[in-house]
């Protein structure tokens, strides 16, 4: 291991503890014919990117490690790789490396048909992964990120075993996804939405709520690094909110009324707040859009006007906030983020 890296991994880890391993590979079974015992440490120090694999790996790496454990390993991100090939060809060609780059490496492995193609050509090897997937890999085998940083253009991620992976077989790769949200009576939905963030961003809500909080001006996440660049244009246009409509026709949403939220979000709410939205489907535009109300305690304040007035005027309510909202949306006094 690099001197330089070994003391900077010293600063977040005991690294002379007994049970530990210490690693450069590529493959599940270098880690799954280790010893039987319960390793306080695995490090390994071959990128994910090379991964054929990468969540069994995690879980095999999982299944070796007692609770509370330290896991480490490192990863190439979009950002870094952009780097790393503009300093091999001339200026002239930059954007054009990256075009294709992105093609091949991200684009044709999302891909059902050219998936396999993909693999069978590369092995997996050296693809692009955005930090976002990166992380969220990670949680979602059952890790907890407690700590990342840059060294010679590779990430790092600290990592401790929380508890056993997810085995989720449908994360949000596709262009609509499903994201779990509660519903009426507390029940839970799946709420469709054209993605607007990076694969596996779903497990990272908790991590960058902690880690950067709210806007100012906004009752979504600070600094989300999960939302990639088409995204952004998606939310700003609420463009990303049109496959909701499904739900719509399903049953399980209407078209104005409360925000359908994740457990995360709604546990956040003042208690009398909870109790009163969970008798009402979720909606596809929130309220707080009809009175152009910002931040959290926009959010809270607008949610409760509505369901005051709702619960006096039920059909006048809806239709009332849904020209406001339109008017709103229209004449661009409020903007999704």
């Amino acid at each position: 291991m690099d001197l330089k890296l070994n003391k900077i991994l010293s600063n977040y880890v005991d690294l002379n503890i007994d049970r530990k391993i210490i690693v450069s590979t590529t493959q599940s079974y270098n880690i799954e014919t280790q010893k039987n015992i319960s390793y306080d440490l695995i490090i390994n120090l071959e990128n994910v990117n090379n991964i054929r694999r990468i969540n069994k790996f995690h879980e095999k790496v999982n299944e070796k490690m007692k609770i509370d454990g330290t896991y480490i390993f490192c990863a190439e991100t979009i950002e870094q790789r952009k780097i790393r090939n503009s300093n091999k060809v001339l200026f002239g060609f930059k954007n054009l490396l990256s075009i294709i780059d992105f093609f091949f490496k991200r684009v044709i492995p999302k891909l059902p048909f050219f998936k396999r193609i993909y693999f069978l050509i590369t092995k997996g090897y050296n693809r692009t992964l955005s930090k976002a997937e990166i992380l969220g890999r990670a949680v979602s085998c059952g890790f907890k990120i407690v700590h990342y940083f840059e060294f010679n253009l590779k990430l790092y991620v600290i990592t401790e075993k929380k508890q056993k992976p997810d085995f989720n077989l449908n994360p949000s790769y596709g262009p609509i996804f499903k994201m779990k949200r509660l519903g009426k009576n507390g029940t839970t939905i799946s709420v469709y939405k054209f993605r607007t963030m990076h694969p596996y961003s779903e497990y990272l809500q908790k991590y960058v709520r902690d880690n950067h909080g709210y806007g100012k001006n906004s009752h979504k996440l600070k600094d989300d690094f999960r939302l990639t660049g088409w995204g952004k244009f998606f939310r700003k246009y609420w463009l990303d909110e049109l496959p909701q409509l499904i739900n719509v026709f399903k049953g399980e949403m209407k078209i104005i009324g409360i925000r359908p939220l994740s457990q995360v979000f709604f546990n956040e709410l003042p208690e009398d707040l909870r109790s009163q939205r969970i008798k009402h489907k979720p909606a596809c535009i929130p309220c707080y859009v009809s009175l152009c109300k910002r931040g959290i305690d926009g959010f809270v304040e607008s949610e409760r006007q509505y369901l005051k007035e709702k619960n006096e005027k039920p059909l006048f309510t809806d239709i009332k906030f849904t020209f406001m909202a339109m008017y709103n949306i229209l004449t661009g006094k409020i903007r999704s983020s």
